[in-house]
């Protein structure tokens, strides 16, 4: 099953993708896990990045587009695959069409101060990539890999309100856009992440 996770940044996606791909053992595609490996490597795609990142801007298009299209011909998703944080726009939707099906899309449809909150509270493995927030996880040092966790330089208010906008601008449009195609489900972020994925499994089943 080839699924698609929407959601403004801070919905929850990251957690919700490790859930669904233990479940369904399916790898979790994030781009920006694979934009920030690119920064961590200096490589000329991570610096371009970087500077749109900064700005609280999203990378552009054909950049995203190739990474992603390149990372599906892996065997690792032959069963199936977790897209997080693709596509973006409705361009990257449209492309996505010419080189890969979508079973399923699922929004997971978040409030702005709760996504702040989370945002603002957001500690990351540097190793890992396991995300925690202070509010529930007391520890500096990720459980897994024990590596002292960080504040991503993203994690700040006021690139929070920037990506929360850009979002609204360039993400949104893609709700309509997958509605119309009958692929668009919708669970309610606002709630704790156990109870946010009971309402996904359900969409699973169907």
């Amino acid at each position: 099953m080839n699924i698609i996770l929407l959601g403004a940044p801070g919905s929850g996606k990251g957690t919700e993708a490790s859930l669904i791909s233990k479940d369904l053992s399916i790898p979790t595609i994030s781009t920006g896990d694979i934009i920030r490996d690119n920064i961590k490597n200096k490589t000329e795609l991570g610096i371009l990045s970087q500077n749109y990142i900064n700005l609280g801007q999203l990378v552009p298009d054909d950049l995203v587009i190739n990474l992603v299209k390149e990372r599906l011909t892996q065997t690792d998703v032959l069963n199936g695959y977790i897209l997080d944080g693709f596509p973006r726009t409705v361009t990257q939707a449209q492309a996505l069409q010419s080189f890969s099906k979508i079973d399923k899309i699922i929004l997971i449809d978040t409030n702005y101060d709760v996504i702040e909150e989370r945002i603002l509270s957001r500690r990351t493995c540097p190793v890992c990539k396991r995300v925690y927030n202070t509010k529930t996880y007391k520890s500096d040092f990720c459980e897994v890999c024990k590596a002292k966790l960080i504040i991503r330089d993203d994690d700040n208010k006021e690139t929070v309100k920037n990506r929360y906008d850009v979002y609204l601008k360039e993400t949104a449009p893609l709700i309509d856009f997958y509605k119309n195609q009958g692929l668009l489900y919708k669970v309610n972020g606002n709630l704790q992440a156990d109870e946010v994925y009971k309402e996904i499994k359900q969409i699973l089943q169907k």
